[in-house]
């Protein structure tokens, strides 16, 4: 509390945090801060480094508890605590239980909700950078955290096939089986012959962190690429990743990752603060960070 010539003034103040591992460059604490500033209120929003902290997904209990007493209003998850933080919830909305993952933690009156806003956050940039974008047959590569989101999303949208490629195919499969039962007229399956998927394929999406700045190339062979595909992709530092750029020389339409970083963080700040946040402004505010390089969040005190 402030005074001015003896009026008291109260200025609001929230606080929020993110925990994942090797997260010192997200750009989601300074897009969060810099809305609330623009929304007339103090927005401390924390990074909660495991790899900092020299730790793992086993400290999460702790540190929940630690925002609980600190005051926090909620925190974002990311990688590798997507699913482990689920069983120190109260509640979970229905797509994070759909989904199996949750993104982002309201604290509020004692209790804990998980909620997803990443399935959101692609659809809503998916539908912006491809308007016209035809869903007849996706091909996606990942099964993981993000590869869950955009699974969900696709579908959500109208995807009638999906066929999914991972690494691992057992997680692959897995993937497919739960987006099936959630989508049950939709074709989801697991993939086994890349090349023949995308020779028919109407979309690619990219959900593995191949193309992220500590992991350069491409997730496929640039030969499978075709102009009568669409590709979409989910790693956004950099921006214009290998593939993009692939795929734009080979006249394919293309979505970057920008999207989703910025459209799960808007959903994420309606969450957190209970405020509507200005989703134009929140994506100027992210083409500027993009402009400028690696803008780091405010630790708290």
């Amino acid at each position: 509390m402030a005074s001015k010539e003896g009026t008291a003034i109260i200025v609001e103040e929230k606080r929020a945090g993110l925990i994942g591992a090797g997260i010192q460059r997200s750009l989601t604490p300074a897009m969060h801060m810099a809305e609330g500033t623009a929304q007339g209120f103090t927005y401390r929003y924390a990074l909660i480094d495991l790899d900092s902290l020299g730790a793992g997904p086993s400290v999460l209990p702790e540190l929940v508890r630690q925002a609980e007493q600190d005051g926090l209003c909620g925190l974002n998850i990311t990688y590798p605590c997507k699913q482990q933080v689920i069983p120190l919830l109260d509640e979970l909305s229905d797509d994070a239980a759909k989904l199996g993952a949750v993104n982002t933690v309201v604290l509020s009156k004692g209790r804990r909700i998980g909620h997803n806003t990443d399935w959101w956050g692609y659809a809503e940039g998916f539908r912006r950078q491809l308007p016209q974008a035809d869903l007849g047959r996706v091909v996606q590569l990942g099964a993981g955290g993000a590869g869950a989101a955009t699974a969900f999303a696709l579908l959500k949208m109208g995807a009638r096939e999906l066929t999914i490629f991972d690494v691992d195919g057992d997680r692959a499969a897995g993937l497919a089986h739960a987006m099936a039962a959630h989508f049950p007229s939709a074709t989801v399956e697991a993939g086994c012959d890349l090349g023949r998927a995308m020779e028919i394929a109407t979309g690619l999406v990219h959900a593995t962190p191949t193309g992220m700045d500590k992991l350069p190339g491409l997730p496929l062979p640039a030969d499978l690429l075709h102009s009568d595909a669409w590709v979409s992709e989910v790693v956004y530092f950099p921006l214009e990743t290998a593939l993009l750029a692939e795929a734009r020389k080979r006249g394919c339409a293309v979505a970057d990752g920008g999207g989703m970083a910025v459209f799960q963080a808007v959903r994420a700040f309606a969450l957190l603060t209970g405020r509507e946040p200005n989703a134009e402004r929140m994506l100027a505010h992210f083409a500027s960070l993009t402009n400028t390089g690696l803008v780091r969040a405010e630790r708290l005190a």
